[in-house]
């Protein structure tokens, strides 16, 4: 047996100093490991506002108070494993701490630094696998520890070298001045401590030393660094939450406030957008009392890029009033309006004109999904399909429409990708089959009832609760009254079977 591991296995006994050095070292350890769980816990029970850079000071901590735990003659003789053990686990700490104090590095440093410090924790990764993997295969500890110490010394010594060098022109930020007191605050007393047990000065013996009072002082810093980034973190995302919640209700200032009111016409529409804002839209445009036309339109993408661009197609289409009652040039001077306004998000969109003093609506599509007619008198859906080129591209494309035969019992589905693009957990799509068979199964049941159960069969369908979708969901619902029905006759009649 190696002088080594004889000395690991003598058996543990503390003197009276030692186990007063020991108990302080054991209070530290527990502090830093409390430290490390409650910055670990914040990560991951605070998504919203969620930091990288506090899973990472949290491994850190921890790791380092472990090791400081296992290097105590107290916890040895409490916890029954040999000698052995705690010195390879002291080992693998050690190996493998660099990795989380690199990643926090990379997380504290401008973006320029970045790819430096990616390439350090990258080639500290594989030192640390290449050395446990010497531990496995019967290398010494000894030569192990050399090993590690020089690789840490290095990685660390190059990356704060790196970090001197890049902000020689420039003052440091407030983070990276208190990291550098933080740790220049444990460097003297790692100094101390080894001068101390070399007998350069009076001290304390090696075992005893202060070391990690400097870096309970550095675990300090750092958590003041972690924290207040959190915090500023957390203001911004407020900050922007709350500009979100402005932009939401500026573009549902641009949807129609209340559904136009037409005799011969019982409407209902939707609009359930993924996130705050969407690029989803729809508005009508009323000609007179009889004859109306519905626009509905989808900004490919999400968010606050696609609300603005919806926006942008509110205004084109309240410009183009004159042209209400011909799709194909409504959607061509619509088109031609937003043509130069954005480069990589395009627009799809459909318009039908509604006249029921001829009982016919006219449609056009640029791109879209195409038009849904339900007819309760035959009890059959088909789709109306009259596209043009997506809207937004080619200021030249040309768009043409169809007639076709409205009647009294008909129902127009206007509607986005959302309404039949929605997944299950088999990864299969709703699909447009699904809602026609849909249409067909809720035929006498009224447009505002319809759209209710059509979203609860869409939440059920793909498992999300109303809300929590992937796409924007947006859809209007149009009912050609029967002669003898008076307008609300419908929903009395629904409520009263639901009764």
């Amino acid at each position: 047996m190696s002088p080594f591991l004889y000395a690991a296995l003598k058996p543990v006994t503390l003197t009276p100093t030692e186990l007063r050095w020991d108990l302080l070292n054991v209070g530290v350890g527990v502090l830093l490991l409390v430290i490390g769980l409650t910055a670990s816990a914040l990560f991951f029970f605070r998504p919203k506002w969620r930091d990288r850079s506090l899973i990472y000071f949290g491994v850190f901590t921890m790791l380092y108070a472990l090791r400081l735990l296992a290097n105590r003659m107290l916890i040895e003789s409490v916890v029954d494993v040999s000698r052995v053990f705690w010195l390879y686990f002291d080992y693998f700490v050690s190996s493998t701490i660099v990795l989380p104090f690199g990643l926090y590095l990379y997380e504290l440093v401008e973006p320029e630094l970045k790819p430096f410090f990616l390439w350090i924790v990258a080639a500290q990764a594989v030192c640390a696998v290449g050395e446990i993997a010497g531990a496995i295969y019967g290398v010494g500890l000894p030569e192990l520890s050399r090993a590690n110490n020089i690789v840490t010394i290095v990685s660390v010594t190059l990356g704060l070298a790196w970090m001197l060098l890049k902000r020689a022109q420039r003052p440091f930020t407030h983070d990276v001045k208190v990291f550098f007191g933080g740790l220049v605050f444990w460097f003297l007393f790692v100094v101390y401590n080894n001068l101390a047990g070399l007998g350069v000065i009076s001290g304390p013996p090696k075992s005893h030393g202060l070391e990690f009072i400097g870096f309970l002082g550095f675990v300090g810093c750092l958590a003041y660094i972690t924290v207040r980034r959190s915090f500023a973190t957390e203001e911004r995302l407020l900050a922007i939450d709350a500009e979100l919640q402005i932009a939401r209700q500026i573009q549902a200032s641009t949807l129609p406030q209340q559904l136009p009111k037409l005799a011969e016409l019982d409407i209902a529409a939707r609009y359930v957008p993924m996130t705050s804002v969407a690029g989803d839209f729809y508005d009508f445009a009323q000609d007179g009392p009889k004859r109306i036309g519905v626009l509905i339109a989808d900004v490919a993408g999400h968010g606050v890029g696609a609300a603005l661009i919806a926006s942008m197609v509110k205004v084109a289409f309240a410009a183009q009033f004159e042209h209400v009652s011909d799709p194909a040039k409504l959607l061509s001077e619509v088109n031609i309006a937003l043509c130069g306004k954005f480069e990589e998000q395009y627009v799809t969109a459909a318009y039908v004109y509604i006249d029921c003093e001829r009982n016919v609506v006219t449609y056009a599509g640029g791109g879209h999904p195409p038009l849904m007619l339900a007819s309760r008198a035959d009890g059959t859906v088909r789709r109306v399909e009259e596209n043009g080129p997506i809207l937004g591209m080619f200021a030249e494309a040309p768009y043409s429409s169809v007639e076709i035969p409205f009647r009294p019992g008909d129902r127009l589905f206007l509607y986005t990708d959302g309404a039949f693009e929605a997944m299950n957990t088999a990864n299969e799509e709703y699909g447009k089959g699904r809602v026609e068979e849909f249409l067909k199964s809720h035929l006498t049941m009224s447009p505002d009832a319809l759209s209710t159960a059509f979203l609860d069969d869409l939440s059920h369908w793909s498992g999300h609760a109303q809300g929590g979708q992937d796409d924007d969901i947006t859809f209007v619902v149009l009912d050609y009254r029967d002669r003898d029905e008076q307008p609300g006759e419908n929903e009395a009649l629904q409520t009263k079977a639901a009764g």
